[in-house]
């Protein structure tokens, strides 16, 4: 089978990357499998590589020794999207779909993307950044701006170890939920209003979606159990916000320097205002995921994006 986009080879064998020791593994193995399939259903060379450990050379030795062409990372979380295994795949000269290693890592960090939005004039929310090993355990916080506030490890996805704080007695707890996934656990002030998702791909804006939780807050439960969430393909919002949302959503994108596609999470406050809350590199690959669900009504159905993401591997070389 020969590439599209004018490349003039053969897509080869394709090692599908999933699983991962994060704790978003299971949501991982969920999007390996349906790309697996996905790109086996194309008739391609497919072998599916269950990821387990954080060990760069055992994790170099197992990829070897599938004597893969190409990598389709389907891993979410810590290792598979903070520059790690794009880093290791980099070492081993294949090529991967999705963002390179510097903005990988930078995506990955709260902390680091927050501070390249602010250098680019990108809103996000404002926030206070706890260190674990100047933090006295119990000890209540005062960030400097109003509650409610959310508090979560900056390097965690998935809503991993994310609090809501209604009131400031609650505060230490939540802190000490987050340092247990990181060393720094992040305050931000809550955005009240309505929760809006941007996918990117080939370097441009997809529809917005509005992400309506039937629970107070889009926490782990509600992005992943079915009937939690409602999802409006495309946000009912005028023609002047959305396109502003998805100019703010690719600027984003653009200025992480993230490659091929990618996933922004926006929240729309009562004031009509937009804020970035972060840049997903391997946002969930799902037929019912969001970046497919906007795919799909652009016209491009999970089968062909599936196929669009791995072409994009080859276009970054």
């Amino acid at each position: 089978m020969e590439m599209k986009s004018g490349l003039n080879k053969s897509y080869g064998k394709i090692g599908v990357l999933m699983g991962g020791p994060s704790t978003e593994r299971e949501i991982s193995l969920k999007s390996g499998k349906a790309v697996f399939e996905s790109l086996t259903k194309h008739g391609l060379d497919v072998a599916a590589i269950d990821i387990k450990s954080f060990d760069h050379r055992d994790t170099a030795e197992l990829i070897k020794s599938f004597n893969i062409d190409c990598a389709f990372i389907a891993l979410h979380g810590r290792f598979g999207e903070d520059g790690q295994i794009q880093s290791i795949l980099e070492g081993l000269k294949l090529p991967y779909t999705g963002s390179g290693v510097d903005a990988s890592r930078t995506a990955m960090d709260k902390v680091s993307a927050k501070k390249i939005f602010r250098e680019n004039n990108i809103p996000a929310p404002a926030e206070l950044i706890i260190e674990k090993k100047s933090y006295l355990p119990g000890n209540l916080i005062k960030p400097g701006f109003a509650l409610p506030w959310v508090i979560k490890p900056p390097t965690h996805g998935s809503s991993i170890g994310l609090s809501l704080v209604e009131k400031a007695e609650d505060s230490a707890k939540a802190v000490d939920i987050a340092l247990g996934f990181d060393d720094r656990a992040l305050v931000e002030e809550y955005i009240k209003g309505r929760e809006l998702t941007v996918g990117i791909l080939e370097n441009q804006p997809l529809c917005v979606i509005e992400i309506i939780p039937k629970k107070k807050f889009f926490d782990f439960e509600a992005k992943y159990q079915s009937g939690f969430t409602d999802y409006i393909v495309p946000a009912r919002l005028d023609d002047s916000l959305s396109r502003k949302a998805r100019e703010m959503a690719l600027k984003a994108h653009q200025v992480l320097g993230c490659f091929g596609f990618s996933r922004v999470d926006i929240m729309l406050d009562q004031q009509n205002s937009l804020y970035v809350l972060e840049v997903n590199t391997i946002p969930g690959l799902t037929s019912t995921s969001l970046l497919p669900k906007a795919a799909q009504y652009a016209g491009i159905e999970f089968d062909q994006l599936c196929l669009k993401l791995l072409e994009s591997a080859y276009e970054k070389e």
